[in-house]
């Protein structure tokens, strides 16, 4: 790929016989602040930019922004300065000028009520940052979960060309000999804590060891799960998803997303909008299902895939996901699905790795960001690691897989009539994929959190838990609450699973029998998960896609218009309900989940 042709330099940019053309313009040129005189607008600009020292020879280069989401409080993103260095030096290698800039960074655990709740703020930040400002292309530099997407989907919407640069996995600890890692052995251990089987010293000691470096969680949890997909889509480097955040390899794949975002620069067909295609997103979901990736990145996938303005051929949907699942093996042996660590996938070959073994299913001819087809990508791509399928890999052979078909399966029924997803490979109790059972219902994660440990709860291990308002309205945000804790006194006597059923969502690196993403939520007046009460019965049936409430339709038709009165009356005993800022903008504005829970105004095809 050829760069751009620089702009004009010096005495030539303030030829006011020259008109500036911004549909051409490149550079320091594109995107002017509007002075109602272009020539001054970027005169102005010159003005300030070498304050900062540049050259016009340095501004005569393709500029190419680099996103900035370092913050102290997201040790996923610790190393990000170092990042910043390795794509600059890349960048200006190459021939181009880097300019990195900040946005918004969010971190699981350190965002209230919930990252979720945050993730379309932090898409309009990076969209409008790119607008706004004189870049050619985009370096995404981001890791924590819900980053990647949101730079993804407001990259989408920018439109000019992206490349992505993960932060990378954390390293293993250790814990009395075993290898521990954030965070499937966060959860399982805090189990273990919560069953009596650790003492509140021990706990205290796997708290030491659970994040032992920088990145984000070692596992196939959500943020994994994105770089995947992120090099699936064709945005990142085959090498890109897993090396070790503290690793060289981890600069040198940033250095050469710097030389890559110079040679992307000014490419029109390298725009998100037309290098992304509907074979692209199909890539995406055959990958997600071979990694037994987050249920997270179904949400994700879809806010996503609603920001492109147009794909070829039919829409994707959650049936699509569904579909694409019956056909595609689990291969990867990763926690929360299997037992290994993502230094362990990163050894064994990485995604070069798994998408020779892909190949079959594949969209060979979908491009990528470095103007190749993945097809090409594969073949150019180094064969390293272990034999697959051997010993001392955790990727396991196309025809000798970990788990037949649908890791990640699509439910519908009176129970989800807009759908809700299933991670089918990461069940304790297999048993418990066809199972019937009586509802034991907690209204809100306040009311979950005063009675789950509760002596007297009603509950059998045959019972099935049902979480109500925690959707994207409900909470709002979308929490990740939906891996209901085994009460305590069932898990004293050595219960490990049960079906747990809501409308939010849960980690990535959660495992159990857990229906997630249920809609229409149970904040919506209608949604029959709103209407379950405690003792109904009530039917999961993988096999099936089946979810239902064994609850007479006359029955649910008279509880949504009970619940309806009760609506009304409140609303008119307290009045209008006020809610300001952002909060205010996304109870009003956002989708449900089978839609990404984005926004409706920022999907391609909406309006304020």
């Amino acid at each position: 790929m050829a760069s751009p042709n620089p702009p004009p330099q010096s005495n030539s940019d303030y030829d006011l016989s020259q008109p500036l053309n911004p549909s051409t313009a490149v550079g320091l040129r594109q995107g002017l602040t509007s002075y109602g005189d272009a020539h001054f607008s970027l005169f102005l600009r010159k003005v300030f930019i070498k304050a900062l020292g540049y050259s016009e020879e340095a501004l005569s280069r393709p500029i190419i922004g680099i996103v900035n989401t370092y913050s102290s409080f997201n040790p996923c993103h610790a190393n990000i300065p170092q990042l910043l260095e390795a794509v600059k030096r890349g960048v200006h290698l190459a021939g181009g000028l880097a300019v990195d800039f900040p946005t918004i960074s969010l971190h699981e655990s350190f965002a209230s009520p919930t990252s979720m709740y945050l993730r379309n703020l932090m898409s309009m930040d990076t969209e409008e940052m790119i607008r706004a400002q004189p870049v050619d292309s985009v370096v995404l530099i981001g890791g924590c979960d819900k980053t990647t997407p949101a730079q993804l989907m407001g990259g989408i919407s920018a439109n000019k060309p992206i490349l992505h640069l993960v932060t990378g996995p954390m390293m293993p600890g250790s814990h009395k000999g075993v290898r521990i890692g954030a965070c499937t052995d966060c959860r399982s251990n805090w189990a273990a804590y919560r069953a009596g089987q650790m003492d509140i010293e021990e706990i205290a000691a796997v708290n030491e060891e659970l994040a032992p470096s920088a990145g984000t969680c070692g596992v196939m949890g959500t943020a994994s799960t994105m770089a995947c997909l992120l090099v699936a889509l064709g945005l990142m480097p085959l090498a890109g998803a897993s090396a070790a955040a503290v690793s060289s390899a981890r600069l040198r794949i940033a250095e050469e997303t710097g030389g890559n975002a110079v040679r992307a620069a000014g490419e029109e067909r390298l725009r998100p909008q037309k290098l992304l295609s509907r074979d692209s997103f199909l890539n995406a979901i055959t990958v997600l299902q071979a990694i037994g990736g987050s249920t997270n990145a179904v949400v994700h996938l879809m806010a996503i895939i609603n920001r492109h303005p147009g794909l070829d051929g039919e829409p994707i949907t959650l049936e699509t996901i569904d579909e694409m699942g019956r056909h595609t093996p689990l291969l990867v042996d990763l926690k929360p699905s299997g037992e290994g660590y993502m230094t362990d996938f990163h050894a064994s070959g990485g995604m070069a790795a798994l998408l020779v073994q892909l190949r079959p299913l594949l969209k060979l001819n979908a491009m990528t960001i470095s103007g190749r087809t993945l097809g090409e990508e594969i073949d150019l791509a180094p064969k390293l690691g272990p034999e697959v399928g051997g010993p001392n890999s955790v990727i396991s052979l196309f025809d000798r897989p970990l788990y037949p078909s649908s890791a990640l399966v699509i439910l519908r029924g009176n129970l989800a009539p807009g759908g809700a997803i299933i991670k089918a490979s990461a069940s304790k109790d297999r048993g418990l994929l066809h199972h019937r059972g009586q509802a034991v219902v907690f209204s809100s994660a306040a009311d979950l959190a005063a009675r789950i440990d509760s002596p007297d709860l009603a509950v059998t291990a045959d019972s099935v838990l049902i979480l109500q308002n925690i959707g994207p309205i409900g909470h709002p945000g979308m929490p990740e609450a939906g891996l209901i804790p085994i009460p305590r006194k069932l898990a004293a006597q050595g219960v490990t699973d049960m079906l747990r059923i809501s409308d939010g969502r849960m980690s990535g690196t959660a495992g159990g029998t857990v229906v997630l993403h249920v809609s229409p939520e149970a904040a919506v007046v209608e949604s029959p998960l709103g209407a379950v009460r405690d003792g109904d019965w009530v039917v999961l049936d993988v096999e099936r896609r089946l979810l239902k409430v064994e609850v007479w339709e006359e029955e649910l038709a008279r509880r949504t218009a009970e619940r309806r009165m009760v609506e009304v009356d409140d609303a008119a005993r307290k009045g209008p309900r006020k809610v300001r800022g952002y909060r205010g903008l996304y109870v009003k504005h956002v989708n449900q989940a089978e839609r990404g829970a984005d926004f409706d105004f920022l999907r391609a095809d909406g309006e304020l």
